[in-house]
């Protein structure tokens, strides 16, 4: 199963511990042999989400746009199995457009959001829902930006 992962940016402590709980749950709804997460692996939610994976056995995938830099050296990093880098638009590709790549990676996102419309987080969740996959939105109680 490949899972997808969109969320928010710059949450609060209490958040954190918060979405990185919901997350550990839904990733252990997975099989580690099966499991494979696709992330940009941004701070935030999508760096708690592969750290799950990884601790629960799966397989990392790191989505990158056109214009990123060179990853930087860490466990997660150095133990993916792919790193996708999307080709510029200028040359066709997506350019930085990682809500659109992403959704034709995987079989279900994880969007880690209020609900508020307007954001990538939406516009991410709205693709995957008009692609006809399943979004599991994470957003406990208490959580704030």
């Amino acid at each position: 199963m490949r899972v997808g992962i969109t969320g928010h940016q710059g949450l609060s402590e209490l958040s954190e511990i918060l979405v990185r709980g919901d997350l550990w749950r839904l990733v252990t709804t997975y099989g580690p042999y099966e499991l494979v997460g696709v992330t940009p692996l941004r701070p935030g939610p999508e760096t708690w989400f592969a750290e799950a994976v990884r601790e629960h056995g799966g397989k990392v995938e790191i989505l990158l746009p056109a214009g990123a830099g060179p990853l930087p050296r860490t466990e997660i990093t150095a133990e993916a199995t792919a790193v996708h880098r999307l080709a510029p638009t200028a040359a066709g590709g997506l350019g930085d457009d990682l809500g659109r790549a992403l959704v034709g990676m995987i079989d279900e996102l994880i969007a880690v959001w209020d609900g508020s419309p307007d954001c990538e987080p939406a516009e991410v969740a709205a693709l995957t829902r008009t692609a006809g996959l399943w979004v599991h939105e994470v957003w406990p109680a208490g959580c704030e930006r």
